[in-house]
C-alpha cells in the first residue's frame, strides 16, 4: 500500500503545480482534514475548495526533494516560492504529511516556513 500511496502523493503534487485543487481533492476522502500547522485546520472537500479559492493567488512553484512512504503515511518535503499580492516572490520550505484511509487521503498536515533564497544564503548576501 505504501507504493500506491506514494504514487497518489506524486499525482497530488503534480496537480498543485498546475494550480488544480480538484486533482488534489479527487484523491481525498469526503471528510478529509487539512491542517496548516500554526495557521488553520480545514475539514471536508467543499471547505478546502472554498479556502483555496479565497486565497486569490498564483499557484506556488515548488520542488519536491523527497517522498517517503510507510504504511498509511506519506511525507513529501521540499522548497517552493509564492508570489505575494505585492508581486514579491518569497521562498519557503515545506513538509506535508499525509495519512491515508481506504486508499484516500484522510488527513494532511502541512508545515510551511519562510526561508531565505538559496542563492542569497550561498553567497552570504
Amino acid at each position: 500500500m505504501s507504493a500506491k500511496n506514494k504514487e497518489i502523493v506524486e499525482k497530488v503534487n503534480a496537480s498543485f503545480a498546475e494550480g488544480g485543487v480538484e486533482g488534489f481533492l479527487s484523491f481525498c476522502a469526503d471528510d478529509v482534514t487539512w491542517t496548516m500547522i500554526g495557521n488553520k485546520t480545514t475539514k471536508g472537500k467543499q471547505a478546502i475548495r472554498e479556502w483555496m479559492a479565497s486565497m486569490d493567488m498564483e499557484p506556488p512553484a515548488f520542488t519536491v526533494e523527497n517522498v517517503i512512504a510507510e504504511g498509511d503515511f506519506v511525507t513529501a518535503y521540499g522548497d517552493m516560492t509564492m508570489k505575494e499580492k505585492d508581486g514579491k516572490i518569497v521562498p519557503y520550505s515545506f513538509c506535508d504529511i499525509y495519512r491515508f484511509r481506504n486508499g484516500k487521503i484522510a488527513e494532511m498536515n502541512s508545515f510551511v516556513i519562510k526561508t531565505e533564497a538559496k542563492a542569497e544564503t550561498a553567497s552570504g548576501a
